[in-house]
């Protein structure tokens, strides 16, 4: 798979699943996150130990393990920030050429998923998840824009389990289905493939534990959207594991 994949929020939960399952199909992986020491950690994991000691600065271009396995690239992301991203996308398009796929994945929660009600979130708390969960999408795909391909495919996660059938979400649940509008905006506007891909209630940080799938379980769903997929349906909608089982049964 020669494709140039960038993900925002890949040290944990499902970014760091889809940056896995990506890897392992041959492709080149530009991981990111908030927290710089995780991004080298998840780096040099992708990598099998084969990063630099300065944790993914440079990609491991040597093909010295499996040939038929991709390469981990990394660099500290704060969605928050555009400048940052602005950096990341510039940083990945010279090492690895026009973005293929962008997983615009980066995320928060304040406080315990289930027991943060609307009514119940600060102003501040409203503010910063607003920032990251939906200024953040649209700052990751603005920036990733002049560094596209010409087929490229952009994916957000859905939010519709935390909005939909989960009390106590409070900001997140609203910022998620900003996050879903973003994406719908930049279809209208793009000539690339922008849609959502809903895996469903999955466990992760930011959703807790109970009755979820494992991030592992779902990553396949999330590179056939980015390859498989008709464009026609990602492109402004939202896919999920009932297009997707029935498309690979």
């Amino acid at each position: 798979m020669d494709l140039t994949v960038a993900i925002t929020g890949a040290t944990s939960g499902i970014g760091r699943a889809v940056a896995e399952a990506f890897v392992d199909e041959g492709a080149f992986v530009a991981v990111s996150g908030r927290d710089g020491g995780a991004v080298d950690r998840t780096v040099a994991a992708l990598n099998g130990d084969g990063g630099d000691e300065e944790g993914g600065e440079t990609p491991n271009e040597g093909g010295d393990g499996d040939a038929e396995r991709g390469t981990a690239w990394g660099d500290r992301v704060d969605v928050r920030d555009e400048f940052d991203l602005e950096r990341f996308f510039e940083r990945v398009a010279r090492e690895a050429g026009p973005v293929d796929v962008v997983f615009a994945n980066a995320g928060v929660f304040h406080g315990a998923p289930g027991e943060r009600p609307t009514t119940e979130v600060t102003y501040a708390d409203y503010d910063d998840t607003m920032r990251t969960n939906a200024r953040g999408v649209f700052a990751t795909i603005s920036e990733a824009v002049p560094h596209l391909a010409d087929d490229a495919r952009v994916l957000v996660p859905s939010g519709a389990v935390a909005a939909e059938s989960k009390p106590g979400m409070g900001a997140y649940a609203v910022s998620k289905a900003a996050a879903e509008a973003v994406a719908r905006g930049f279809a209208a506007d793009l000539s690339a493939t922008v849609g959502v891909v809903d895996p469903g209630l999955v466990a992760t940080d930011l959703t807790g534990k109970e009755r979820a799938r494992d991030p592992e379980s779902v990553a396949p769903l999330f590179v056939w959207a980015a390859t498989e997929a008709p464009a026609e349906d990602l492109n402004g909608g939202r896919i999920g594991l009932r297009e997707w089982k029935t498309a690979t049964r």
